[in-house]
This record gives C-alpha cells, structure tokens and sequence, in this order.
C-alpha cells in the first residue's frame, strides 16, 4: 500500500531512544465481552509483545524495566499488552503502542533518593508542651488525698 511506506518505521521513547518497528510483535486477535453479531467476525483487538532483553534499549532501561513490579511484565522480562479499548483495530494498535512508550518512559526517569527532614526546635518544643498539658489536665482528675 502507497500510503503505509513510511508509517511507524520507529517508536520514539525520547530524544534519544527509540525502538525499531521489527522489536514489537503486534497480533490481531478477536477482543472479549459484548460486542454484537460483528464480535465474532472481526479481530480488533491487539495483543503486544516486546522482549526486553532482546530489544535494542539501553542497559539502564532494561534493568529498571525488569526490577519494576509490574503485572504487564512476565518473569521471562516480556511485556505483554491487550488493547481492546476501541471498535478499530488500527486505534487498538495505537493505544498498545502509546500504553508501551508509557510504560518505558516511566521506567527512564530515576526516583529522587529521599533525605531525610529533621525535626526544627520549635516543633520539638510544641510537642513538649502539649504532652505536658495532656499530663497535667489528667493529674487534676486524680483524687485529691488531704
């Protein structure tokens, strides 16, 4: 077809990072739940598959890609990805593949390591005196022994 040529030769990641189109195993499958008498004769849904230790992804990427707990990814380190959102397939391919560049975009940003706050003086200083006053309004409902 003349107007498929130059379609999703590459899927952008970032600016530096793409995946080449042959790395991501896109199948049509028929899609499940209600749908009338054209469920049954149309194959609108799609089933994505992507290797991660075979893809061409950094090192980096791959490792935090395999560490994330994630249901969409198999302990043999595939991803696999239904989509069947949609009544097209060709809308179904699309949500798959934005699903994926989600999911490897989010994987690419590094989690800030959290320091620690400490606790200021007068914070500290206010916690005293409430317990203090707690301490005190319970002592005065003591018996008063004369």
């Amino acid at each position: 077809m003349p107007g498929r040529a130059g379609r999703d030769k590459v899927l952008e990641i970032s600016n530096t990072v793409s995946i080449a189109d042959d790395e991501i195993e896109i199948n049509a499958i028929r899609a499940q739940g209600a749908g009338g008498q054209n469920v049954n004769k149309v194959a609108s849904a799609i089933h994505l598959r992507f290797d991660i230790h075979a893809s061409s992804l950094p090192d980096a990427y791959k490792q935090r890609l395999l560490a994330r707990q994630d249901q969409r990814i198999s302990k043999e380190g595939i991803i696999i990805i239904k989509a069947q959102q949609f009544r097209s397939q060709e809308q179904n391919r699309a949500d798959a593949l934005t699903r994926l560049k989600e999911l490897i975009k989010a994987a690419s940003t590094v989690a800030k390591k959290r320091r620690p706050t400490r606790k200021t003086r007068s914070s500290i200083k206010r916690r005293l005196e409430g317990k203090n006053k707690r301490a005190e309004i319970k002592s005065l409902r003591k018996k008063v022994i004369e």
